[in-house]
């Protein structure tokens, strides 16, 4: 499967600003992770991806997704899983 050059970019960076966007809304919601919910745009500007490559991500089943109608929906919990399962500790 190809994916735009911008799906590269280091995954720790996307965690990064995850964590920062995870502080953010704790901050102002103060909700659980499985209660915050993104739709397909905040989701391709959180990851840095291409809309095709969160459609393969779905299609692949690499991340859960919820749709309603035309709209998609992801999880903060499920996107926060997506990156613990791919994370890649430092060598020390």
């Amino acid at each position: 499967m190809e994916h735009c050059k911008t799906c590269r970019e280091p995954l720790e960076k996307v965690a990064e600003r995850l964590k920062r966007l995870e502080e953010i809304l704790a901050k102002k919601q103060r909700t659980d992770p499985d209660q915050v919910f993104f739709d397909n745009q905040e989701f391709i500007q959180i990851m840095n991806i291409c809309k095709r490559t969160a459609q393969a991500w779905r299609d692949e089943g690499i991340i859960a997704y919820s749709q309603v109608g035309i709209k998609v929906y992801y999880r903060l919990s499920d996107i926060l899983a997506l990156l613990d399962k791919h994370h890649k500790p430092a060598k020390s």
